[in-house]
């Protein structure tokens, strides 16, 4: 039998070397998962709270996924967007209901880094603009285009673009100029910043040429840095005067994640022009998209489609993964849950001299690391902190600009004793690095 080191020999011996699994030296296989469980080659168990980055979100080998995905196989696989199939068309219709977005469009993608840039495609066309703004400390994906609109440069790859970007204050307060701001100055100072860039930066002046506004309700690379309520909604004000769109990036925080709200921009009192939907959709299966209302949607007058997105499989999954959700109000146990779990760690780690916050909402929960009662980042501390948990038995993911942020991110469906399970050993780890 296979083991996780000769595994990890010829992860390093065929994929580039800016690929790296986590934990370094010292990765884990996963071989096979049940529930909140996942198990390596050589039968290790470890509680999952960070679902292969937020996307086997309802469970691994959850029944109703899995028993959709063996019905939907036995059927058909794959036909495209060319072709009607009725999961596909199901599905649209159900994420279309819920988006909240009026006379909704839906668009399948495979990824959301490509829904995100298919939300930039359909924005810079409908406005005939390529001046884009977007948050500082955000991360949109992988491809050319998202990366143009992201602002992490530890996971920025290139700066050449077809796009004008701008970068604005947002929601990484711990490191703003405006941090010692009450929440509603911080959201004022926030629009002041955005106002005079519009005004300062947009070719037709005041932000007439601006296409949108692209932004993560709470940003998920950047470490769940999370913005007070309603901080969106004051800037929409802002951006629809100016007719300048705004898209929700939703890749992490849709589906009830939040625990509030089934989408991160309700926290707001906005309603964006469109989201983006990925990760835990589909349960762990490939599946994406954009929703707009139909006058953006429709703005792209030639024929094109998707090869691989809303392919049946994945929209069965996708159903099935939705329909829990649903059912057994997955966005209620994710607050329940995500209170549960700040109630019991913030008292066991609230005099700890290198955690300078812990933040997020439901079950999106980020530590940040410093060097001791400072600002300065310590990632090696974060780097730390992952590798004791996962010595445990607890899986959790980095992230933040400085890597110095444990992400935390548990299934929708987690239980108490998983939560009590995951917070003790998160506390003895922290003990332990002293």
């Amino acid at each position: 039998m296979t083991s996780t080191a000769e595994l990890a020999q010829r992860y390093r011996a065929v994929f580039p070397s800016w690929l790296g699994p986590l934990h370094g030296e010292n990765p884990i296989s996963i071989d096979h998962g049940d529930g909140g469980y996942v198990w390596d080659l050589e039968g290790n168990r470890y509680l999952d709270f960070f679902g292969g980055v937020l996307t086997t979100m309802i469970g691994h080998n959850q029944p109703d996924v899995t028993a959709a995905v063996q019905a939907q196989a036995a059927k058909v696989m794959h036909s495209s967007t060319l072709y009607l199939n009725e999961e596909m068309v199901a599905l649209a219709e159900e994420i279309a209901a819920v988006s909240g977005i009026p006379d909704a469009r839906v668009f399948f993608t495979a990824s959301g880094s490509e829904a995100n840039d298919t939300a930039l495609l359909l924005a810079t066309s409908y406005r005939r603009s390529n001046q884009v703004l977007a948050m500082r400390n955000s991360y949109h994906g992988r491809s050319f285009t998202t990366q143009a609109i992201t602002s992490h440069s530890s996971w920025r790859s290139s700066s050449i673009s077809g796009l004008d970007v701008t970068f604005v204050q947002g929601g990484y307060r711990l490191r703003s100029p405006f941090r010692d701001l009450d929440d509603d100055a911080y959201t004022q100072a926030c629009c002041g910043d955005l106002e005079q860039i519009l005004d300062m930066t947009s070719a037709g002046g005041a932000g007439s040429g601006v296409a949108c506004l692209i932004a993560e309700p709470i940003q998920g690379v950047g470490g769940f840095a999370t913005p007070p309520d309603g901080f969106f909604g004051q800037m929409h004000k802002i951006l629809e005067g100016r007719d300048i769109l705004f898209i929700s990036d939703e890749v992490q925080t849709g589906w009830g994640r939040t625990g509030e709200h089934f989408w991160g921009y309700q926290a707001h009192g906005v309603t964006p022009d469109m989201l983006t939907f990925a990760k835990g959709v589909g349960n762990g299966v490939g599946l994406a998209g954009v929703v707009a209302r139909a006058e953006v949607m429709d703005t792209i007058k030639v024929t094109s489609f998707s090869t691989f997105g809303g392919n049946p499989l994945a929209a069965a999954a996708g159903r099935a993964t939705l329909k829990h959700v649903l059912d057994h109000d997955l966005q209620g146990n994710a607050l329940r849950m995500g209170e549960r779990f700040r109630r019991r760690l913030d008292p066991l780690i609230a005099d700890v001299a290198w955690i300078a916050e812990v933040r997020g909402r439901g079950l999106m929960i980020a530590i940040e690391t410093v060097q001791d009662d400072s600002l300065h980042p310590d990632p090696a501390k974060a780097v730390a902190v992952a590798d004791g948990c996962k010595e445990r038995g607890l899986l959790v993911g980095k992230g933040g600009l400085y890597g110095n942020v444990v992400r935390i991110a548990p299934m929708l469906n987690v239980s108490e004793s998983e939560i009590d399970e995951a917070v003790d050993i998160i506390a003895a780890t922290v003990a332990a690095i002293g």
